[in-house]
């Protein structure tokens, strides 16, 4: 019987990238689960899922995301104080409205594991309202 032995990427092997994605005129769900396998690092041949082996993503254009049927709404963010009484909802179009950026990184966060590696990947999540962002390494054609 022929024994190969599985790879294992470590820590300090890990190279990381950042990718730049324009969300302007995109699905919201079908830009989250592309945001959210860059973070993982799912498109590497080196993805080890229990090591932190993906880039870093800067999302612009946020508020031009959009959402297909009724999402507007039906869709409902809800979010508890602990208070009696502390259940707040809100509809996603109010939430576009008012924080976009919101919108679309609770659609990639909720895409990512629920443990201390996910909130460690989603901290490489750059989220941005307009075409504007101050991540000076990501311009296309920057010199600094």
């Amino acid at each position: 019987m022929l024994r190969t032995k599985t790879f294992q990427i470590r820590v300090e092997e890990v190279s990381r990238q950042w990718h730049l994605v324009d969300a302007e005129g995109k699905i919201l769900g079908r830009l989250a689960t592309q945001v959210a396998v860059l973070l993982r690092g799912k498109q590497k041949p080196v993805f080890t899922p229990s090591v932190d082996c993906g880039d870093g993503v800067v999302v612009i254009n946020a508020e031009k995301i959009r959402v297909t049927g009724t999402k507007l709404e039906t869709k409902i963010y809800r979010r508890f104080s602990g208070y009696p009484s502390g259940l707040k909802e809100e509809p996603l179009g109010s939430l576009l409205s008012r924080r976009p950026t919101e919108a679309v990184r609770r659609a990639v966060i909720g895409m990512l594991p629920s443990n201390p590696l996910g909130r460690q990947v989603a901290k490489r999540l750059k989220v941005y309202a307009g075409a504007q962002h101050p991540h000076a390494a990501q311009l296309k054609g920057a010199s600094s």
